[in-house]
């Protein structure tokens, strides 16, 4: 019969003394949290039967903290994925004990909006949300503060200078990306010489118009990637013309509809950037009409709809969030703030974004 794991065991392979361990299974004196931690993971990995006891130790001294999370709609498997990962890493932590109170907006209405992070400020420490830059929503946000719940921006930014950080990426920058490779593969380069145009090596010459979708200019993030996308082709590609912007409202049926729309008034179209929601309704429509590779669409967010259209040559590219680094930071700015109390200066945390193509789904 093989022999018990016994304390001098755990100390062995925790490398600590016998009387740390007893003090963490007695829970006598206190012990560094870290080394705890290193106790339990000796305990558990070498079949301790009393491991159990020593995390229940752990976690009695661990303070416990409700974080308030508040996503877009719910129908939207881009904001699914997020609220697993947000509810997988507060679950995970490990400097906490920690509750992920998640909420899905059902509408972009300010009121609604407001509503709600009132709502879960009221019974949580900490809050980040996705919303749009609104008056109504600023003012909830300053009230939180004001109850010293700090309020994070996600995605997109708000309320500046009085939400605590924006963390997400740097959008205009996503907007030139969209751009960079549309004007590539279907642009035509700018004149030589000729003032704020630069030609950029590799660049067709293929004249045509470029369209971008976005949600709602209130989002802000939005329209920094609208304004990057633009900017991009007045410098590089000043040969494509790019028409009116279209806002879909974050709606597929209403993108599909908007886009067989475009294909009507603009059959001369190379080009289609969906800087926001409502993806699922343009690649339907590039499907129906048989557009695979005559028209380079690239859109922002890797689901089950974006990977069959790369899949499939509908899209030419998707520009992605790391949602696993974005919770982490976003957790851990929440927990720093909540014990170490709001940055003199909020600022903007810029994450790296992810870049999909055919060849690396």
């Amino acid at each position: 019969m093989a022999r018990r794991p016994t304390v001098s065991d755990i100390a062995r392979a925790s490398g600590v003394s016998v009387a740390t361990v007893d003090r963490v299974l007695n829970g006598r004196l206190p012990v560094r949290e870290e080394t705890a931690r290193r106790v339990y993971d000796a305990a558990n990995a070498i079949g301790y039967h009393a491991a159990a006891l020593i995390r229940r130790r752990i976690e009695q001294e661990l303070p416990q903290y409700r974080l308030g999370f508040i996503l877009q709609r719910p129908d939207q498997p881009f904001y699914q994925a997020f609220a697993r990962e947000l509810d997988h890493v507060v679950n995970a932590a490990e400097r906490f004990r920690g509750t992920a109170d998640i909420v899905h907006l059902d509408t972009q209405t300010p009121t609604e909006i407001a509503a709600r992070l009132r709502e879960t400020a009221s019974r949580c420490r900490a809050v980040g949300i996705v919303a749009i830059d609104h008056p109504a929503v600023t003012a909830a946000v300053a009230e939180a503060r004001e109850k010293g719940v700090p309020v994070f921006s996600l995605l997109s930014d708000f309320a500046p200078g009085i939400r605590e950080n924006y963390i997400g990426l740097n959008n205009r920058k996503v907007g030139r990306t969209a751009a960079w490779l549309i004007a590539r593969t279907t642009g035509q380069p700018g004149t030589p010489g000729r003032p704020g145009t630069t030609t950029r090596p590799g660049t067709a010459s293929r004249p045509g118009k470029v369209a971008v979708f976005i949600g709602s200019h209130r989002f802000h993030g939005q329209e920094m990637r609208e304004i990057g996308f633009r900017s991009y082709f007045r410098e590089y590609a000043p040969g494509l013309e790019l028409v009116e912007t279209v806002v879909n409202l974050e709606d597929g049926d209403i993108a599909h509809e908007a886009t067989l729309d475009l294909f009507r008034r603009c059959p001369d179209l190379v080009g289609l950037y969906v800087g926001g929601g409502g993806m699922e309704g343009v690649i339907a429509a590039l499907r129906e009409e048989g557009m695979a590779g005559r028209i380079v669409a690239v859109c922002n967010e890797l689901t089950a709809d974006s990977r069959a259209a790369l899949a499939d040559d509908i899209v030419a590219m998707v520009i992605g969030t790391p949602l696993e680094r974005l919770s982490r930071e976003l957790v851990a700015q929440m927990v720093h703030t909540i014990e170490n109390g709001p940055a003199e200066t909020p600022g903007q945390i810029f994450l790296p974004f992810d870049i999909f193509v055919a060849e690396n789904i």
